[in-house]
């Protein structure tokens, strides 16, 4: 067992299919009733493959979404229905994929990024996509009938490539994260646009900030850099209150989480039981929890470190969302890792 105390991260599958290095992973929120967790998984080899569970608990790669991309797949994600999925393209391009039928069909391309396209994510409606490239910029995109898509603006402020984008579990706001080490936060004005409400420097990284996650109550954010930090960023903002982007330029910083990993931090994500966890360049996944102490102002704790959990980098970690104690990871050593995390978790 890595790490202290009686949790233990366990490694239960590992799926093996990707002919390059694994980028990204996206866990479908709604594989429909009595269907088990569903998986996506893309990479260097310009796929996207979708793992699924079969009743004996093994699991198998079922569909291989390949022929439309001509460069890496960087990023994966599903619309909060489960009945889409959008992937981003080194090729400068983001592909739309409709599951229907027992087959996934192409339903659309976007396009109108200068150069490759890093990431892409659903808002929490489903009705819109935001994606972000190396061109310095982030694109908004409408979903219109018949499964098309529009540009209503384009996000233009950071100063070096966008590394991600992220909406909020709850409203229609965006948050970037960029080469140019800061995190900014977009929302809309009322009037279709998208201006920057807040960019978070202050306390901030040093150096390239490469991922963000929101914990379940929409209150935190965790983001991770190549300056081998976590910081936890919190809201005073009432979640309570309508949808707005009012207040949203509220985010300030709260904790630092150094001395954990070697190297970059690729990425980092909150679990439903308030857990972090975080991939690195070192090979090796950290797990953090808030600690709970009367120690003015809020604190977190390592839970354990798996050293050497892939032969090589970490990229991507990502935990099931019906089941909060399955880990998925994804390496440059080309597979996909499914782990356990098993014991108390709490001091």
């Amino acid at each position: 067992m890595d790490g202290g105390g009686a949790a233990e991260l366990r490694e239960t599958h590992r799926l093996v299919g990707h002919a390059d290095r694994a980028w990204a992973l996206a866990w479908n929120p709604n594989p429909g009733a009595g269907a088990g967790p569903v998986l996506a998984s893309c990479g260097a080899d310009k796929t996207v493959r979708i793992w699924k569970r079969a009743p004996d608990g093994a699991w198998h790669c079922s569909d291989v979404l390949e022929g439309v991309h001509e460069r890496t797949v960087r990023s994966c994600a599903w619309s909060p229905d489960g009945k889409l999925l959008a992937d981003a393209s080194f090729d400068g391009t983001a592909a739309i994929w409709e599951y229907s039928g027992g087959d996934f069909e192409l339903v659309d391309t976007l396009e109108g990024h200068a150069n490759e396209v890093k990431s892409v994510s659903w808002s929490q409606s489903g009705s819109m996509v935001a994606t972000c490239s190396r061109d310095r910029a982030a694109w908004i995109w409408e979903i219109l009938p018949g499964n098309d898509h529009e540009c209503v603006d384009v996000l233009e402020g950071h100063t070096e490539d966008v590394k991600m984008v992220q909406w909020h579990p709850f409203f229609d706001v965006l948050v970037s994260v960029s080469y140019d080490n800061t995190i900014r936060v977009w929302a809309d004005d009322g009037d279709g646009k998208w201006p920057c409400v807040q960019t978070l420097t202050e306390a901030g990284h040093s150096s390239t900030v490469w991922s963000i996650s929101f914990n379940q109550k929409g209150d935190r954010m965790v983001t991770c850099s190549d300056d081998c930090t976590l910081k936890i960023w919190d809201t005073s903002i009432d979640l309570s209150q309508p949808t707005t982007g009012e207040g949203h330029e509220s985010w300030h910083h709260i904790s630092t989480l150094s001395g954990y990993h070697g190297r970059t931090i690729f990425s980092a994500l909150w679990s439903s039981e308030d857990v972090i966890a975080s991939g690195a360049s070192d090979d090796a996944i950290c797990l953090f929890a808030e600690e709970n102490s009367m120690v003015e102002g809020p604190s977190y704790r390592l839970i354990l470190k798996k050293e050497k959990a892939h032969d090589m980098d970490v990229n991507c970690v990502r935990w099931c969302p019906q089941d909060p104690r399955v880990l998925a990871s994804a390496s440059d050593d080309g597979t996909v890792k499914l782990w356990e995390l098993r014991g108390d978790i709490l001091d």
